[in-house]
């Protein structure tokens, strides 16, 4: 037996757009020899969470674990990830070496 579903038809566009950013995110990342993200944590950014908080997570760092390892306070990348501070370039650079990945993966 199947079974349909009926939504709106702008829930159902957003979906559609939503899934084919996530689509492009992953593509971009593969192309650019970046490690992809599984999908739920790709989502989390879609959904607009901090992509430094996420990458984080995903590499399984605490906050005072990455802030150490890109040698920015605690604070600061709280501040950051909070979105309550837009965080300095040099900041960036020194959070995507220390995250692995590339500072467009953490401005997108």
């Amino acid at each position: 037996m199947t079974e349909t579903v009926t939504i709106p038809r702008a829930e159902y566009d957003a979906l559609t757009a939503r899934l084919e950013d996530l689509e492009d995110i992953l593509t971009a990342m593969q192309a650019r020899g970046g490690q992809p993200m599984p999908l739920e944590w790709a989502k989390r950014i879609l959904e607009d969470e901090s992509p430094v908080r996420v990458w984080r997570e995903f590499r399984g760092l605490s906050l005072r674990g990455l802030a150490g390892k890109a040698g920015v306070s605690a604070g600061y990348l709280s501040e950051i990830e909070a979105g309550k501070k837009p965080g300095s370039v040099e900041a960036y650079k020194a959070l995507a070496e220390a995250l692995d990945t590339s500072v467009d993966w953490l401005v997108l």
